[in-house]
C-alpha cells in the first residue's frame, strides 16, 4: 500500500484525494496547509488521518510514500525538491514552476532520485482527447495542415478581482501560466514539437498589469501551422475549442460548458464527407463524479503515477514534459516582450500517450 501525502487544501483536496482515493493500491493518510487549524478540521471531515500547517512536516515524515502537490507555482519547486530529495515520488501541478531556472532544478532532482515525478496535465487523459489523438495518430485526416485553439471563459479570478498567482505572469501565472500551459502540452502531445512561436500577451483595460489575454502562432516540425487565442476574461465565454485541418478531413473537440473538463464533443469529418458527424464517447468514471468534471482525468493520471512507482520509472507526463512546457512558456513570455518571433529548442522527454 502507496501512503499518499496531499500538499494543499483547495484543488488537492477537492480533486487528488478523490482521485487517488479511487485506487485500491494506495492510501491518502495526510494534509498538509498553511493555517493548521483549518487544515485538521478538513482533514478530519475527509478522513484523513494526519494533518499539517506546513508542507515540511508532511514531506519529511515517515509514515508519506509519495507526495502529490498542488500549490501555487512558486512554492512547487522546494517541495518537489525536497521530496525527492528523501526518495518519494511526486505528483506535480501546472506549470511545474515560476520560472525555467527552478523547472531545470526539478528536472535534475527527478533524473538524479530515480522516482517517479509526474506534472497534472490532465487534458490528455480525458477520453475525447485521447480518441482525438489515436485519430490523428491514424491518419484520419492526412496530413495535417492548421491547429486552430480558442478558449474563451471567465475564471474566479477575473470574475471577483482576486491578486493571486492566476492573474500575475511573474508568479508563474497570468493566463500564460495557467492556461496556455496545457495548451502547449496538448498541442505538442497531439501535433509534435513546435519549432517556433510569436506571442501578444493583455491584460483588462482598466488593469493591464494582469494577465488575462494571451494570442500565440507556432510553427510545427511537421510543416503545420499552430494559432492559439485564450482569454480568462471573456463573460459567457464560447468555451474551449479545438479545431485539426488536414489534407483529407477535419477534427473539432470542443466544449461550450463551464467546466473545464467535462462537456467534451468530438466530430470528425473526412473527404468527401460535406457535414461532422459526432465520434460517440462513454466515461462511466466521470459519471460517478457529477459535482467535478476534472476528478476522472486525474483519476486516470494518478492511476498512471502508482503504476510508475511500482514498475520504477519516471512516469508520463513528466517532469521532461513540464520542464518541455516551462521552456516554451519562457519563450512566449519572451516573445512577447521583444515583439518578435522566437525558435524553439528541440524538444525533449517521452511522447506516449
Amino acid at each position: 500500500m502507496i501512503r499518499i501525502g496531499i500538499v494543499g487544501c483547495n484543488y488537492g483536496r477537492l480533486v487528488h484525494l478523490p482521485a487517488f482515493r479511487l485506487d485500491p493500491r494506495c492510501e491518502v493518510i495526510a494534509l498538509a496547509g498553511t493555517d493548521s487549524a483549518r487544515t485538521a478540521e478538513l482533514a478530519h471531515a475527509a478522513n484523513i488521518p494526519l494533518s499539517f500547517g506546513s508542507w515540511i512536516d508532511l514531506v519529511e515524515h515517515p509514515d508519506v510514500d509519495a507526495v502529490t502537490i498542488a500549490t501555487p507555482p512558486a512554492l512547487q519547486h522546494a517541495i518537489a525538491l525536497r521530496a525527492l530529495e528523501l526518495g518519494k515520488p511526486v505528483f506535480a501541478e501546472k506549470p511545474m514552476a515560476a520560472d525555467l531556472q527552478r523547472a531545470a532544478a526539478m528536472l535534475r532532482a527527478a533524473e538524479g532520485s530515480g522516482r517517479a515525478a509526474m506534472v497534472d496535465f490532465n487534458f490528455s487523459a480525458i477520453l475525447a482527447w485521447r480518441k482525438a489523438k489515436l485519430l490523428l495518430e491514424q491518419g484520419a485526416l492526412g496530413r495535417l495542415r492548421h491547429v486552430a485553439v480558442n478558449w474563451n471563459v471567465e475564471n474566479q479570478t477575473t470574475r471577483m478581482r482576486i491578486g493571486n498567482w492566476r492573474a500575475h505572469g511573474g508568479d508563474g501565472g497570468g493566463v500564460l501560466g495557467n492556461f496556455v500551459s496545457h495548451s502547449f502540452h496538448y498541442i505538442e502531445w497531439l501535433c509534435g514539437p513546435i519549432s517556433g512561436l510569436s506571442a501578444r500577451l493583455s491584460g483588462l483595460p482598466d488593469a493591464p498589469a494582469t494577465e488575462t489575454n494571451a494570442g500565440v502562432n507556432m510553427a510545427l516540425c511537421s510543416g503545420a501551422s499552430a494559432s492559439l487565442a485564450v482569454s480568462c476574461a471573456s463573460y459567457l465565454g464560447s468555451g474551449h475549442r479545438l479545431e485539426f485541418y488536414g489534407e483529407d478531413g477535419s477534427l473539432t473537440l470542443a466544449n461550450e460548458t463551464s467546466d473545464y473538463m467535462r462537456g467534451f464533443e468530438l466530430r470528425l469529418a473526412q473527404r468527401p464527407a460535406t457535414a461532422f458527424a459526432k465520434v460517440e464517447i462513454g466515461d462511466s468514471v466521470d459519471r460517478a463524479f457529477p459535482q467535478d468534471g476534472r476528478i476522472a482525468p486525474v483519476s486516470r493520471l494518478a492511476a498512471d503515477f502508482l503504476d510508475a512507482i511500482s514498475q520504477g520509472r519516471a512516469g508520463w507526463p513528466g517532469f521532461a514534459e513540464g520542464y518541455r512546457v516551462q521552456t516554451l512558456l519562457d519563450t512566449a513570455r519572451r516573445a512577447h516582450k521583444g515583439g518578435c518571433w522566437l525558435d524553439v529548442e528541440p524538444e525533449s522527454g517521452d511522447k506516449r500517450a
